[in-house]
C-alpha cells in the first residue's frame, strides 16, 4: 500500500528508519536517501522476528511466528517527518509503522495495543495525554560503573559536572522534535532523570521508543554507557517510568473539578486499581525488572492513591484544572510503553465506563496500609496473575499476550538457571 512521501532534511544522505520491538527497544534500518522515496512508496522489507525477539535478539517458536511459517517478512513505513540528527551530520532519524505482506496492521505489534485503546478513547469523545518521566544510569564502558559518586539528587553542582553529557541530551533531542522539559540528578552515582513534555498517548509513546535509543546514541558519542535497566545495581536506586494520565474533551480536562480530581478522573483511578496487579507484567518484564519493587524506595508495592504521595501506586496531582492528572509509579524504565499505556488506558476507561469506585483515599505512609491490594513483587508472581487475566488477552490480544508471556517465563528460567556470584562468595568455601 502506497505511503506517503515524507521530505527529507536539506543534505540528508542516511535515513535511520526504526519500529519498536517486544520490549520498546528501535530497530530497523539505514537507508540511502536516493532509495527513501522508494521506501515511502513500497516500504522497507524485514522479518516479523523483530516483534518476537527477546533484548538479546534471541527467538523462540512464538504462536503467530516461528520456525514452521519461516520467520515472514513485513514492510516498515515512515510515520513521520524524518529530523536531523545534530550529531551526526548528514544523517536523518525516522520513526516508523509495520504493515503485513496483506497490508494489514501486524497482529504482534506492540504499537497496534496502544493504537487500539486511543481509538476507543476517541469513540468515547476522549483524547488522552499522557507525560512520562524515565530514569537512567550513565556509566563508564570499561567498568560498567557511575563515574561519580554519593547521592546528590537535584543537586546543581552535580547537575553541572554532567552537563557535558547531560545538555546534549536536553537539547539537540530537543531538536531532533522531542519536547525535553528539564534535567536533574536523581537518587543514585551516575543516575539522572530527564521529563518529555506530556502528549496524546500514542505521541508519548513514540517519544519514549525514540528517546531511548537517541539518549543511548548520545551517551555513547560522549564516551558514556546510558541504560534503562530498570535495577542495574542492587543497593542503589532503581530507574523508574512514572506515567500521567488526564482525559480532555472539548477543550477541558474531564478529570479537573475546581482543580480537585472530578468523579471521572476518580473513576480512572478506581479501574487503574483494579487491574494494577494483574497487568504488573507490562510495568517489568524481567526477573531485574522486580528488583526495584520494594518498600520504602519510592517504587510502590500496593494499589494505593492519594494526593501528591509518592508512597502510593497511583499519585493524585491537583491544582489547576489543567494541571488535575494522576501519576502510576510502579513501572520499570526498560518497559515497552506501547504495552504499559494500553494497559493502563484500558483499565481507567474501563473504571470510567463502570463507575469503578477506588479504595479510601491513602493520606500517610502508603507502604503500610495493610488491607490494600498487594502488586507482584517478585516476577513468577506477577506471570500468574497476567496468565489467568482476561483482561490481558482482551487489551494485547491472544498471540501478543502469549509471545509476551513466554518471554518473561524464559527470562525467569534464564536467572533461576544462574549460580550467582553471591552464592559462591557464601557458600563455596564454608560447606
Amino acid at each position: 500500500m502506497a505511503g506517503k512521501v515524507f521530505k527529507l532534511p536539506e543534505g540528508t544522505h542516511t535515513v535511520a528508519l526504526g519500529i519498536g520491538d517486544l520490549n520498546g527497544i528501535m530497530r530497523g534500518k539505514r537507508i540511502p536517501s536516493t532509495h527513501w522515496e522508494t521506501v515511502c512508496n513500497s516500504g522497507n522489507a524485514l522479518s516479523i522476528a523483530l516483534f518476537a525477539i527477546d533484548m538479546t535478539c534471541d527467538v523462540w517458536d512464538t504462536p503467530y511466528v516461528n520456525f514452521d511459517n519461516g520467520y515472514p517478512d513485513m514492510h516498515m513505513f515512515p510515520l513521520m517527518e524524518p529530523v536531523a540528527l545534530p550529531w551526526e551530520p548528514g544523517v536523518a532519524f525516522c520513526m516508523g509503522r509495520a504493515e503485513g505482506m496483506d497490508h494489514k496492521p501486524v497482529p504482534i505489534d506492540p504499537r497496534q495495543v496502544l493504537v487500539r485503546q486511543v481509538e476507543r478513547a476517541e469513540s468515547m469523545g476522549y483524547t488522552i495525554n499522557t507525560g512520562t518521566e524515565l530514569e537512567f544510569y550513565l556509566l563508564d564502558p570499561e567498568t560498567l560503573r557511575p563515574r561519580d559518586s554519593g547521592i546528590q539528587v537535584y543537586s546543581l553542582a552535580r547537575a553541572a559536572e554532567m552537563e557535558h553529557v547531560l545538555g546534549p541530551i536536553r537539547q539537540q533531542i530537543n531538536e531532533t522534535g522531542i519536547p525535553i522539559e528539564q534535567s536533574n540528578p536523581e537518587y543514585a552515582s551516575g543516575q539522572v532523570e530527564v521529563n518529555i513534555r506530556y502528549d496524546e498517548a500514542l505521541v508519548a509513546a513514540d517519544r519514549v521508543v525514540m528517546f531511548r535509543t537517541l539518549v543511548k546514541q548520545l551517551a555513547h558519542a560522549h564516551g558514556y554507557v546510558a541504560t534503562f535497566m530498570a535495577k542495574p545495581f542492587y543497593e542503589q536506586s532503581g530507574n523508574g517510568f512514572h506515567t500521567h494520565y488526564s482525559l480532555w474533551k472539548d477543550g477541558k480536562n474531564v478529570f479537573a473539578d475546581n482543580g480537585k480530581l472530578s468523579a471521572t478522573g476518580r473513576h480512572f483511578v478506581g479501574g487503574l486499581q483494579k487491574r494494577m496487579a494483574e497487568t504488573a507484567l507490562c510495568g517489568s518484564a524481567t526477573p531485574n525488572g522486580f528488583r526495584r519493587r520494594q518498600p520504602y524506595t519510592f517504587c510502590p508495592i500496593n494499589t494505593t492513591w492519594g494526593p501528591d504521595n509518592r508512597t502510593v501506586g497511583i499519585r493524585i496531582i491537583e491544582g489547576s484544572d489543567s494541571a488535575v492528572r494522576c501519576e502510576k509509579r510502579d513501572a520499570g524504565a526498560d518497559c515497552n510503553p506501547y504495552l504499559l499505556l494500553a494497559s493502563d488506558i484500558a483499565a481507567g476507561l474501563d473504571g470510567i465506563e463502570q463507575g469503578i469506585e477506588p479504595s479510601e483515599v491513602t493520606l500517610g505512609n502508603g507502604y503500610e496500609v495493610t488491607d490494600a491490594e498487594p502488586i507482584p513483587l517478585n516476577i513468577g508472581d506477577a506471570i500468574q496473575a497476567a496468565r489467568n487475566s482476561q483482561f490481558m488477552k482482551d487489551v494485547l490480544g491472544e498471540d501478543m499476550c502469549e509471545l509476551y508471556i513466554q518471554q518473561a517465563e524464559r527470562e525467569a528460567g534464564f536467572l533461576d538457571g544462574q549460580v550467582t556470584q553471591v552464592e559462591l562468595d557464601r557458600y563455596l568455601r564454608n560447606f
